[in-house]
């Protein structure tokens, strides 16, 4: 073991092992925040400051008291099966207790899934009961009127009333390869589509997935440290090979009458989006080509026949936007997200799928909310955002927010008072009840630990790339620091944002006397299209030199970093990025710690891999010189691999391979296997362990 570098007095120890146990002082705060109807209450899922417990609170908005309604103590204990393990691993959640919960429409009842039993908790009386359910219940939802669930239990979409009665199987034949009304891997890893069933506006019929994946591949996952234990096995779509076919029925409840979605699934194999939105507008369907170079809206008629609304295509991919394409409440059009014009936009277009007019022209993110005369909209840049109301059919356009911070609206049936989760480069997340106009009305409350220092921050520019340094709070002008770059640099991820939390660590690393630096490179979000798309066809190629220009362009600007003591380190995309960067520019970084890396893009999922380097035989080259086996010979610098054994995003295989690369290369290297841990490292104790041999072996050599 290397020693350790010298920091500030206690906080290495005390800081680490918080930080860990309070999950980055993010346990505590208010999650899954719903709005009652009518704006009167707010409800929240929230734990203790160091338990992972989640437990139902009510936070009434007139006079802002908070009370805790049901925990799950109160509902028996907590039993999580294989199948709601891993649909947890695709949503990255970690904690236990209520992961979820729906309001009734009326506001009435709060439905809680807890341990596959499904609970109905009466807000006015505070009682709970049980409904039947055969099995374990998955992804429950209510009917629009509020008389029924709909659930899937073994492998099979069922409904119950919520008034009693037994609960009645709807579909059948299903199995753990071919299932109905839950999403496929892709769907839930890639596409931020998590539902697999769509109840009708009059609450008569439901619209659920058919999912067949016996022909996708099998991965298997046994645990080494307990050869006892039978292999866990999942089904994995490779670049190039066989997905899971996903066909689209919609179900009449009282008879259980079905009619398929007829539709061309060789050109469209993806099913993105449902949109049944409006009992004045048809149900629609958001479809993909296996390149994603074309995405086409189209609604299904009585008969199951689909006519087209809009297509649009890219030459390199189009991208999803989670809730979009979505009908008007009254049926008069529907809001389409498009970068047709070379911006992110948001466009409204008649039933017919032409354009009425372009609402959001540029800067759009996400929708946060809309009825049939406006929307609230997060728009800006990558750094921060803001939330923006905007009228349907004229050039209103209002702030809410002008600050640079980040912001993330929760809204509920209306447009009525509002949950804005903040953070901002000198604050920790913050949700506040808003009024439509940006005034505030209360604090949702919060019972997280306060780290034990702030952030010595700076948000900057180097060049065309936005950058973020991170001093130590001790920090002596004119003296040099090496550099340790944490880096992502995928699509869909920033690591420069007006955040405080996500920095919280690399100040604990700065100030054991470095600085910290983060870039968001070419192909990252939140800039325009073209720079996006800048790495379509290799991984291997623009995000690295841009990493490299623009640490060069800081070290020009600030002299305390010295560039002939670099270390860089990240996880998943990150991790393949720190890994490229000590295998190609050794004369840059001087030692990296690669968590969890993609190695070979042939042995991640299709949906993402082929989205930007194209199929594996229309893009042999790219996906050559984008594989880290490739380059494995050149390695010259001290290269830390850590990787979860029972990861089942990126597979623990990843690692094993590259490993066996280096080694028939003769290159020295260091691996560190995490037994039994997945994508993500949620226990406190390895955490802390974890963090510590990252900065050791990175300090070590610095």
């Amino acid at each position: 073991m290397p020693p350790r570098a010298r920091g500030l007095a206690g906080v290495s120890d005390d800081f680490l092992r918080a930080f860990a146990e309070t999950r980055a002082f993010l346990l505590g705060r208010p999650s899954r925040i719903q709005i009652a109807p009518g704006g009167e209450a707010v409800l929240f899922l929230r734990s203790g400051p160091r338990d992972p417990t989640l437990g139902l609170f009510e936070l009434t908005v007139a006079d802002g008291t908070t009370r805790e309604l049901v925990t799950p103590a109160q509902l028996g204990a907590e039993i999580i099966s294989d199948d709601e393990k891993a649909r947890r691993e695709r949503m990255r959640i970690t904690e236990r207790g209520f992961t979820s919960f729906s309001l009734s429409p009326d506001g009435a009842q709060v439905m809680l899934p807890f341990s596959g039993r499904l609970f109905l908790f009466e807000r006015r009386t505070g009682r709970s009961r049980e409904l039947p359910v055969p099995g374990s219940a998955i992804d429950p939802r209510f009917s629009p009127d509020g008389r029924r669930i709909a659930f899937v239990s073994n492998h099979d979409l069922h409904v119950v009333d919520v008034d009693g009665g037994s609960p009645r199987q709807l579909t059948e034949g299903g199995s753990e390869d071919f299932f109905h009304g839950l999403a496929e891997f892709v769907a839930l890893e890639e596409m931020h589509r998590f539902e697999g069933t769509w109840w009708s506006p009059d609450s008569r019929q439901i619209a659920f997935c058919q999912v067949d994946q016996r022909m996708v591949e099998r991965f298997a996952i046994a645990d080494p440290a307990h050869p006892e234990r039978s292999a866990l096995q999942f089904r994995y779509p490779r670049p190039g090979r066989d997905n899971a076919r996903v066909r689209l029925g919609v179900i009449t409840v009282d008879d259980r009458s079905i009619r398929w979605a007829n539709w061309d699934q060789a050109r469209y194999p993806y099913l993105a989006r449902v949109a049944w939105d409006s009992p004045k507008a048809p149900l629609a369907l958001l479809l993909q080509t296996r390149d994603q170079r074309e995405a086409a809206f189209v609604a299904v008629e009585a008969t199951g026949e689909t006519r087209s609304l809009v297509v649009e295509s890219d030459a390199a991919w189009v991208n999803l936007h989670h809730g979009l394409p979505r009908w008007l409440p009254d049926g008069s059009g529907f809001l389409w997200p498009s970068e047709a014009s070379g911006a992110s936009a948001l466009q409204l277009r008649r039933p017919d799928g032409s354009v009425e007019r372009e609402v959001v022209t540029s800067g759009f993110q996400t929708l946060a909310y809309a009825d049939s005369q406006r929307l609230f909209a997060v728009t800006g840049g990558p750094v921060g955002n803001r939330i923006e109301r905007f009228a349907l059919r004229t050039d209103e356009r209002v702030a809410i927010t002008s600050d640079t911070a980040e912001h993330a609206p929760t809204f509920g049936r209306d447009a009525g008072p509002f949950v804005d989760t903040r953070t901002a480069a000198d604050a920790l997340p913050e949700s506040a009840v808003v009024r439509a106009d940006g005034t505030r009305v209360t604090i949702v409350p919060s019972v997280a630990e306060p780290p034990p220092f702030r952030v010595n921050l700076e948000l900057t520019t180097a060049g065309a790339f936005h950058a973020a340094l991170v001093r130590p709070r001790a920090f002596e002008p004119g003296r040099k620091y090496p550099v340790v770059v944490q880096v992502y640099g995928g699509p869909h991820a920033l690591t420069v944002k007006a955040d405080e939390r996500q920095y919280l660590l690399p100040q604990w690393i700065a100030d054991r006397g470095a600085i910290v630096v983060s870039i968001d490179n070419r192909g990252t979000p939140r800039r325009d299209p073209s720079w996006e798309r800048a790495i379509k066809g290799s991984f291997g190629e623009v995000p690295l030199a841009d990493q490299v220009e623009a640490l060069q362009s800081l070290g020009g600007r600030f002299p305390e970093l010295d560039l002939e003591r670099v270390g860089i380190y990240g996880w998943s995309f990150g991790g393949y990025m720190a890994a490229l960067a000590a295998l190609q520019r050794p004369d840059i970084y001087k030692v990296a710690v690669a968590g969890a890396p993609v190695v070979d893009w042939q042995d991640y999922d299709t949906h993402y891999t082929e989205r930007y380097l194209d199929l594996p035989d229309r893009n042999p080259d790219g996906y050559r010189s984008s594989s880290l086996l490739t380059h494995a010979a050149k390695l010259q610098r001290p290269l830390l691999l850590v990787h979860g054994t029972a990861d089942d995003n990126v597979y623990f295989f990843h690692s094993l391979k590259l490993a066996d690369a280096l080694f028939r290369a003769g290159r020295p290297f260091s691996f560190l296997p995490l037994a039994g841990v997945t994508h993500q490292v949620p226990d406190p104790m390895m955490r802390e362990r974890l963090w510590r041999q990252i900065t050791d072996f990175l300090f070590a050599h610095l």
